[in-house]
């Protein structure tokens, strides 16, 4: 089964410089995604992280302290970036994303290609449950935005040290990898 490329919330709450969840270095992103888009087409996901109806648990003080978030996945804020408007979204109210939809289209012993927002957040918690869940993980470093340079470069390191169920990859490298019949 060929790899699946899951674009991990490239939304206009984590890219206008004036919301409260601004991603400093989103805009970089988006021309290493674009590539991405082309080499992956058409096993390519996005996801979008989504406010639940009504928060439980520890995301009661979670949206306490970000009370602006608490809009429906319909808002402005929560959709995708204008480059990527309307394409069809894995929609979760969860930083990872990893769950019965993603193991699906991955299939048993598949591998799983990350990009997008944020690398220590998002990228990181639904890399890791992939890899619990037997999944090999590349994450495109070039094609991550952190909530700012050294939380984006500490959590690349942090996550080579899954190697070698997960690899740190750049975009340069993935093309370099594909089979000649997809280049």
């Amino acid at each position: 089964m060929a790899p699946v490329l899951v674009l991990i919330d490239l939304q206009k709450i984590f890219a206008e410089p004036d919301s409260g969840w601004a991603t400093p270095d989103f805009q970089r992103v988006i021309k290493p995604t674009q590539d991405l888009i082309g080499l992956f087409s058409p096993h390519v996901i996005f996801t979008r992280f989504v406010a639940p109806g009504e928060p439980t648990g520890s995301w009661i003080p979670y949206y306490e302290q970000w009370p602006f978030a608490l809009q429906p996945p319909t808002s402005y804020a929560y959709q995708l970036v204008d480059e990527f408007a309307g394409s069809p979204t894995l929609d979760k109210p969860t930083f990872g994303k990893w769950g019965p939809e993603l193991a699906e289209a991955v299939g048993p012993g598949g591998e799983l290609v990350l990009s997008g927002v944020t690398t220590d957040c998002c990228v990181l918690t639904t890399a890791l449950a992939a890899l619990d869940a037997g999944v090999h993980v590349r994450v495109v470093a070039d094609a991550c935005a952190g909530v700012d340079e050294a939380s984006h470069q500490k959590t690349l390191d942090i996550l080579r040290l899954y190697a070698p169920m997960l690899e740190v990859v750049t975009v340069d490298e993935i093309r370099a990898q594909l089979t000649p019949e997809r280049q």
